[in-house]
């Protein structure tokens, strides 16, 4: 098996603790401890094996996000992209083929790729709002197709899927006897205070949802993720579970449910850093000529199309970092040339000084932007 390179991570891991402004997050500023409890209340847990699949407290506050769903139908494991990895590896088999929405965080792509799947793309039209290509998806389907993999709401673009295209999908799985994989990791950061249905709730058996307490929540310290899908087929995904992490971190699962018992309250707060925050993001790209900014409804994420000849995104992103100090996502690592991912959860004060240095960069350097067509 060949990885092709997972060029988002790369690029974080090996620069995102060495600029001045970290641009390129997408979630709101992290909890401290101090926020879920007293640290010396920690002081009597033994810190022994936990249970492989999740203790049975982690996965009924789990479960209990899903109607209908019991701890049997919940795996827990290491961050959301565990979640994906295991999912991914227990349905693909060399010649399966995916139906997958670009763009997106690419892990799942390539790990397709690298089982020896054939991905083909799901659009999304920024013209509609970043909403599914439904003829597209109609094209995309063969008798091969094993899997739909969706990422609702979406990064990168904040966008969440109308009532419409999540019915479609579902609808156009079940025509092919294809599972559904929805990342839903961003569910509960909607700026509205107006929570994503879930593919769960479409009633659709072969669906699987992965997600955790990293985004929504701001606990991404804690790697806590979670699929929840029918109860045979998390039981299957546990053998896989084996060969990997096995288990979260007794103190992770602790914590994780102390997050969920302060569910609404910690998403309160995330909802009202993306209210205060959005505002800075949205008046500063008006400003900017060579960016246009669309609207972002979910997430800490704004996903702007940029204009400046002669300049791909990533070398833009190399530029920013290398000349000013700035780390911020290139569209190219989500499938789409001429766009960048810029993050607002952080402290106002933070990214009013990142956003400045962006600027700077436009006026000073030897790039001549010009205003974005259209």
């Amino acid at each position: 098996m060949r990885l092709e390179p997972f060029e988002l991570e790369r690029d974080q891991c090996v620069h995102e603790h060495s600029v001045e402004f970290n641009l390129s997050e997408s979630g709101v500023h992290p909890l401290e401890l101090a926020d879920l409890l007293d640290p010396a209340s920690l002081a009597g847990l033994r810190l022994s094996y936990g249970q492989a699949n999740g203790s049975v407290e982690l996965r009924e506050r789990i479960a209990g996000l899903y109607p209908g769903a019991t701890p049997d139908h919940i795996l827990v494991t290491h961050g959301t992209a565990e979640a994906n990895f295991l999912a991914v590896w227990n349905l693909i088999e060399p010649g399966d083929e995916i139906v997958y929405m670009v763009p997106n965080y690419l892990q799942i792509q390539g790990i397709a790729r690298a089982f020896g799947a054939v991905v083909r793309p799901l659009p999304l039209l920024a013209e509609n709002g970043w909403q599914p290509d439904l003829d597209a998806l109609d094209r995309a389907l063969s008798p091969r197709t094993r899997l739909i993999a969706v990422c609702n709401p979406n990064n990168p673009t904040g966008a969440v899927m109308s009532g419409e295209a999540m019915r479609r999908i579902a609808a156009a799985a079940a025509r092919t006897g294809a599972w559904l994989l929805s990342d839903e990791i961003y569910r509960g950061a909607e700026r509205d205070g107006v929570t994503t249905p879930s593919f769960r709730e479409l009633g659709y058996e072969r669906t699987l949802i992965t997600a955790g307490l990293s985004k929504a929540y701001g606990a991404p310290g804690l790697r806590v993720g979670w699929i929840a899908g029918p109860p045979d087929r998390i039981t299957a995904i546990c053998g896989h579970h084996d060969y990997t992490t096995i288990m979260i971190s007794t103190l992770s699962d602790v914590l994780a449910v102390r997050v969920l018992d302060k569910r609404e309250q910690i998403l309160e707060r995330t909802r009202a850093i993306l209210k205060a925050n959005w505002p800075i993001l949205r008046r500063w790209a008006d400003d900017q000529p060579w960016l246009r900014m669309p609207d972002s409804r979910a997430g800490a994420i704004g996903f702007g199309r940029f204009h400046a000849p002669g300049l791909g995104s990533r070398e833009l992103g190399d530029r920013l970092r290398s000349e000013k100090g700035v780390l911020i996502v290139p569209g190219s690592f989500f499938g789409v040339e001429s766009h960048i991912r810029l993050n607002y959860g952080a402290p106002a004060s933070y990214l009013e000084a990142g956003l400045a240095r962006v600027s700077e960069f436009f006026r000073t350097s030897l790039v001549r932007p010009s205003r974005v067509p259209g």
